[in-house]
């Protein structure tokens, strides 16, 4: 296992098993046929994902990945499903769609990494990183956006985080296959849209979570962002022109990590905690399971 993999495999084991699940069981509203019987066998529909970072890529390890990959798709599958309950395209139920479909491009990417075959062109080292990215910047941040957009009832900034994380992770996506400009424009998108989690983040905080452990969950998640897109930023400034940047091993280390374990865990527990608290914290953040017809699009 070389350097990049021993840093990027605990990361994405973690948001195989836990994140992913956790975050399936925090979103509420209309729930398609075969979701929850998904989110809670989603920890052994994974597992074999997870064993085939820890193994050298080869056949074995390609056939685990592809187990994982056909996880995804199922839960892709979902967003469809969904949105024919819903018909709603409001930014926060976009939000959450992005986030049902985003793994399944990070499955797809690891099993042609596992299986050392150069998708698309890209090197095997962007697949590996192409894992993490649609796991958290994917499917967490956008699945944290569209749950701050909810709680805080709409309004223009969090309307505007709930498109633009997902907006800005397809771009990042579309700028592998242009151009490293391109991929600029995707993280200034997304940055800006991470910046207005951030702030939603700590409105939050502010108003809602009563216990301090809740209120340090979301203060660190808040804050972790503002220095891990600041790295990202300065990666694809400096791919598009030349600049000196850092390394994909060094940004894994730092920003990935810090996105996973610093932003989306601690997000994630933070929005747990919020959502089984007594009080007016857990009414407030509660989203009812079905929505009257009247409050849907026509």
């Amino acid at each position: 296992m070389n350097t990049l993999d021993a840093v990027v495999a605990p990361v994405v084991t973690i948001g195989m098993l836990w994140v992913v699940p956790t975050g399936l069981g925090l979103v509420e509203g209309p729930r398609p046929p075969g979701w929850d019987a998904l989110r809670r066998a989603w920890p052994l529909l994974a597992l074999p994902g997870a064993v085939s970072l820890w193994l050298p890529r080869s056949g074995a390890a390609t056939a685990l990945a592809a187990c994982y990959a056909l996880a995804t798709l199922a839960l892709a599958l979902l967003a469809p499903a969904r949105l024919a309950l819903t018909r709603s395209a409001r930014p926060a139920e976009l939000a959450v769609l992005t986030a049902l479909v985003c793994p399944s491009v990070a499955g797809l990417a690891l099993v042609a990494e596992r299986a050392s075959y150069p998708l698309f062109g890209f090197e095997l080292d962007l697949l590996a990183l192409t894992v993490p990215h649609f796991h958290f910047a994917g499917f967490a941040a956008a699945l944290v956006a569209g749950l701050l957009c909810r709680s805080a009832g709409g309004g223009v900034l969090a309307g505007a985080a709930a498109l633009s994380v997902p907006a800005g992770t397809l771009l990042v996506l579309a700028g592998y296959f242009v151009d490293d400009w391109a991929e600029l424009v995707g993280a200034v998108v997304l940055t800006a849209g991470m910046t207005a989690v951030a702030v939603l983040t700590l409105r939050e905080r502010r108003d809602l979570a009563a216990d301090p452990v809740t209120r340090a969950l979301l203060g660190v998640s808040a804050l972790v962002l503002a220095v891990t897109m600041a790295l990202a930023l300065w990666w694809a400034l400096g791919e598009a022109t030349g600049i000196p940047h850092p390394t994909l091993t060094w940004m894994a280390a730092t920003h990935g990590l810090g996105n996973a374990l610093g932003f989306a865990v601690c997000s994630l527990l933070a929005h747990r905690r919020l959502r089984t608290a007594p009080g007016p914290a857990a009414t407030t953040t509660a989203i009812p399971r079905t929505l009257p017809r009247t409050e849907l699009p026509a």
